[in-house]
């Protein structure tokens, strides 16, 4: 088949990076895959281009030239099947398929936003649904916000489909240390934006007693927004005197060791589509503390500490939790964690699932 995955970019968020493992999993079993984007941002273009994926950018300012000049690639790309994700991309591909068309559609819904129930635009772009073939999204969270905005659209174009995860990739690495001079490494990764929650996590360390806050420390992975997020987080570190504790880096494509070599994985988002990184940290064998988003109370169960909420009493009571677990707690949580990733994550298993539909009439 002739597969187009199209996205706003090719940056290093986890819509792309599940985008572009589709991809290069479609290649592998013998697919003619290609990429569209209209920003450039080339984090994962040499993955592609290695894959030997074809790979357009259109960038155009013009909102209205942008979407004239996609719909206009997209219906002379003789393609069997299109898949997009992301918001404005999905919007594009429904309507380059307006009002016919002779491939089939397949967008993903990634996000459990709460501002789509109080945005026009949100709202509007749900209703342009009924011009796909098939709506996947990553979790039961996600479908449950779409039927409320949309209860129109038929039940059998919803599908829950997982993040997938190559587990003998994201694997546990016999070179770890647990608790690597003495100290509890807990690792997130997240871009820097106020929904990630950085300031509630400084707030909520700092609310650790003075031992505990001797036995912890938080290395943060992502890139740096223009929400000013990042910035107001520096002035509240150096308020509470805390640079110690914490260690900012840019996003990495390396992130597979930083977590094998991690104690446990972080997310405290308000909200989240499911979270590619918890994902892969369960995958790697690692307990998480995490916020209640998406489907992760339904997938990590007893093995994690999950976070009544995303406000910093909760955090700072969550951190302190897994403080206080055994060495032999946490291996446990995380090989549990590891069972329940190769189950429901595996690459065949997703891949199987998409071709599902691909070839559904």
């Amino acid at each position: 088949m002739r597969i187009l995955c199209f996205i706003d970019s090719l940056g290093s968020g986890g819509a792309q990076r599940q985008l572009v493992n589709l991809g290069i999993g479609f290649k592998e079993r013998g697919h003619d895959v290609s990429f569209l984007t209209y920003h450039h941002e080339d984090f994962y273009v040499n993955v592609i281009i290695n894959n030997a994926i074809k790979y357009t950018c259109i960038e155009e300012a013009n909102l209205v030239k942008r979407l004239l000049k996609i719909r206009k690639f997209i219906r002379s790309g003789n393609y069997d099947v299109v898949i997009s994700f992301l918001e404005a991309a999905v919007f594009m591909s429904e309507i380059a398929g307006f009002p016919f068309k002779n491939w089939k559609l397949i967008v993903g819904e990634r996000s459990a936003n709460p501002n789509i129930f109080k945005s026009v635009k949100l709202r509007l772009y749900r209703w342009c649904h009924f011009f796909a073939d098939h709506v996947v999204a990553n979790s039961h969270e996600n479908i449950d916000i779409i039927a409320k905005i949309n209860p129109l659209l038929p039940k059998s174009k919803y599908k829950v489909i997982y993040n997938m995860i190559d587990a003998n990739i994201w694997a546990p690495s016999v070179r770890y240390i647990p608790n690597n001079g003495k100290l509890t490494n807990i690792v997130i990764v997240a871009s820097h934006q106020y929904l990630k929650n950085l300031k509630g996590v400084i707030e909520g360390v700092n609310m650790l007693s003075i031992e505990n806050k001797n036995k912890i420390h938080i290395s943060w992975y992502g890139r740096k927004c223009v929400d000013g997020s990042y910035e107001e987080a520096q002035v509240l570190v150096d308020k509470y005197r805390l640079k110690p504790i914490f260690s900012f880096y840019d996003a990495t494509s390396d992130i597979l060791e930083k977590m094998q070599n991690a104690d446990a994985v972080g997310l405290f988002s308000f909200y989240e589509g499911l979270p590619n990184v918890i994902c892969e940290a369960m995958a790697v064998g690692k307990p998480v503390v995490v916020t209640p988003v998406s489907d992760l109370p339904i997938l990590i169960k007893e093995n994690g500490i999950i976070c009544k909420s995303s406000n910093p009493d909760a955090i700072a009571s969550a951190l302190n939790s897994f403080l206080e677990l055994n060495l032999d707690q946490r291996k446990e949580m995380g090989l549990a964690l590891r069972r329940y990733a190769i189950e429901l994550f595996s690459k065949e298993h997703i891949l199987d699932k998409y071709e599902e539909l691909m070839k559904s009439n």
